[in-house]
């Protein structure tokens, strides 16, 4: 039996997804055991963290495991991807060993890296995990990089927790402002798990710049077709909010200005009114909203919102603890 990673859902079929959903709410109603007895996970922070590092932590301590948290380049070495490479910069050690001790001392290996924002020609090939998959001979967990698959878990529990069955539902995907140029993890995420759960799932953004990378467009439209949804894109505020179920807000950078955000900014600045507020949702079918957090309150979305009986955004949040235990469960539990 082949290895198995969990770095992007697309890897993973409908049926399999619904099984950690499955899983990840049993925990929810029980949420000690000894899945993880005896094991240990290596987490891999390259960028910071409050959710992500908390859930795996807690859930492997939860699962009777050990959770070993590691910052490259801060309480340890720094470590360089790219093969063939003269090591004469500040890379202390190369993936190939990195991978493989780790693989040595823990069961599960995590990593969240978050792409360069140089050139997203070489950021979309998400070179730091799938090196880290490449070299080490246990399971590698995404913990962020330019999908948030974990991310994709908890959002799917917390709209299957209010609505039961999704297919059908519309589904609004937002973009929003933010004083910066954000990276388009969970936005990618969000639009590969509504489409796999059948959702009729529409991107709003203010152009087509912010359109989402081809990739994930075409993945989208894939799984719409195999689950009995649909995907389209708007750039119309009232059309979209019109009826939705579910509103995800997140900001995100346009890819034709990815590491030239100056020349974005414009554009950036000019659609601060794609901020999620009570009119908004008003149009809606008595609709949900929900955000990855962090959130800036009164950039992407009003206190009103946020406070509302409809935002589901801390429940997603708690939701992250128990897929976090299903993942690493099932990924001990083939090995």
């Amino acid at each position: 039996m082949s290895l198995r990673h969990f770095i992007t859902t697309q890897d993973y079929s409908r049926a399999e997804i619904d099984a950690l959903l499955e899983e990840a709410a049993a925990f929810k109603r029980s949420p000690r055991g000894q899945q993880l007895a005896g094991k240990s996970v290596a987490l891999l922070f390259f960028n910071p963290s409050m959710r992500t590092r908390t859930s795996f932590e807690l859930g492997a301590f939860h699962l009777g495991g050990h959770a070993i948290v590691l910052s490259p380049g801060k309480d340890a070495w720094p470590i360089e991807f790219r093969p063939g490479v003269v090591m004469d910069g500040e890379a202390e050690e190369h993936i190939a060993e990195v991978a493989r001790v780790l693989s040595r001392y823990v069961d599960l290996i995590a990593v969240r890296a978050f792409p360069k924002f140089q050139d997203w020609s070489v950021d979309r090939e998400d070179s730091v995990i799938k090196a880290f998959a490449q070299y080490a001979t246990v399971p590698v967990i995404n913990m962020e990089t330019i999908t948030h698959p974990c991310q994709e878990l908890a959002h799917a529990l917390a709209l299957k927790e209010r609505f039961g069955d999704l297919k059908g539902r519309k589904y609004v995907l937002t973009w929003t402002y933010h004083t910066k140029p954000l990276n388009t993890a969970v936005a990618n995420s969000a639009l590969l798990i509504a489409t796999k759960m059948g959702m009729d799932v529409t991107l709003l953004c203010p152009t087509p710049d912010y359109v989402l990378d081809e990739r994930y467009m075409a993945f989208g439209e894939q799984n719409a077709k195999e689950n009995g949804g649909s995907l389209k894109v708007s750039h119309n505020i009232e059309e979209a909010y019109r009826g939705a179920d579910v509103v995800y807000a997140k900001s995100w950078g346009a890819l034709p200005f990815f590491g030239h955000w100056e020349n974005e900014k414009p554009i950036r600045d000019a659609n601060k009114h794609f901020i999620v507020d009570e009119a908004k949702m008003a149009l809606t079918n008595n609709g949900v909203f929900s955000h990855c957090l962090p959130l800036r309150r009164n950039i992407k979305a009003t206190d009103a919102v946020m406070d509302s009986p409809a935002c589901i955004a801390i429940d997603e949040a708690e939701n992250r603890l128990h897929v976090q235990k299903a993942v690493m469960a099932s990924l001990i539990a083939q090995r």
